[in-house]
């Protein structure tokens, strides 16, 4: 547990300023990410050097296909999230279940480093949303690159602006999930699209390398028009931006059938009229 940067007091309570949900805080309490509580009028982030998934990935996994491919980089996550998506993949992890270990970023760069000799090229902060584990990340990712090690962030991109400029100079990757239009990010995540889209816009400015996932929910952003006007927007900022395309399958809530396959194969059409690179992922 370590106290959390970005909030500020307003009467009683605490209002965290880390994320656009904009949590009000009350004493004892903990906003919607479950991973940031009041504790006597400070915020702390109880996540801090908690790691609940590790494991050495080859990069193409995170999914980056365009950034050092062939490599392999040390995958980290913790709990909490500030979605709440009915279809999420790691809700367990998100949620809390499952064991935790305590590191410090000291301790999680230098077992990066003793991986250097089978081609570890650094850290990718992943599989829960690493922006709940902001300050972790931070000190991390300054730590890794004095190292000459590799940052990556596979993240909601759920952020507001002044905590991601902060990070985004020690990033050298991110994939950033764009999970659909406004009624799809209302409906399903409890959440909006546009600080979404105004991450990558920044993440892009800045010279990260961003590749970009979306999930394709059968009924409900994979429909031509929404796949053309997310294709069309992303090649608004440049057409090399890397498209992942994902299969959804029943998970947590949601229990509509998989995304058919032949809607994967004209998703992949419509998006690469705009895009040079779109891929297409959980596919058998």
């Amino acid at each position: 547990m370590k106290e959390a940067q970005y909030w500020q007091r307003e009467g009683e309570k605490i209002r965290c300023q880390l994320c656009p949900h904009y949590c009000l805080v009350a004493d004892g309490q903990k906003g919607r990410c479950g991973v940031r509580e009041n504790r006597g009028g400070k915020l702390y982030a109880l996540n801090y050097g908690q790691i609940g998934a590790l494991a050495l990935d080859p990069v193409e996994k995170k999914p980056l296909f365009r950034f050092k491919p062939g490599s392999m980089i040390l995958s980290v996550g913790t709990t909490g999230c500030n979605l709440d998506c009915a279809f999420c993949q790691n809700w367990e992890l998100v949620s809390g279940r499952g064991g935790r270990e305590e590191i410090s970023p000291e301790e999680l760069v230098a077992l990066a480093e003793n991986y250097r000799p089978v081609g570890n090229i650094g850290l990718a902060y992943t599989y829960s949303e690493p922006l709940m584990w902001f300050e972790f990340v931070l000190a991390t990712a300054k730590l890794a690159r004095g190292k000459g090690l590799a940052n990556v962030l596979v993240s909601n991109g759920y952020i507001n602006e002044a905590p991601w400029r902060e990070l985004l100079p020690w990033l050298d990757a991110a994939n950033i999930d764009i999970k659909g239009e406004k009624e799809f990010y209302r409906k399903l995540c409890k959440a909006r699209p546009e600080p979404v889209w105004r991450a990558v816009e920044l993440a892009v400015e800045a010279g990260v390398h961003v590749e970009i996932t979306c999930l394709l929910v059968t009924d409900e952003n994979d429909s031509p028009e929404q796949i053309e006007a997310l294709a069309r927007r992303l090649a608004d900022l440049s057409s090399k931006i890397p498209l992942h395309l994902s299969r959804y399958f029943p998970r947590r809530s949601l229990t509509a059938p998989p995304t058919p396959l032949e809607r994967m194969y004209e998703a992949q059409a419509i998006a690469s009229r705009y895009l040079k690179y779109v891929y297409l992922g959980n596919l058998p």
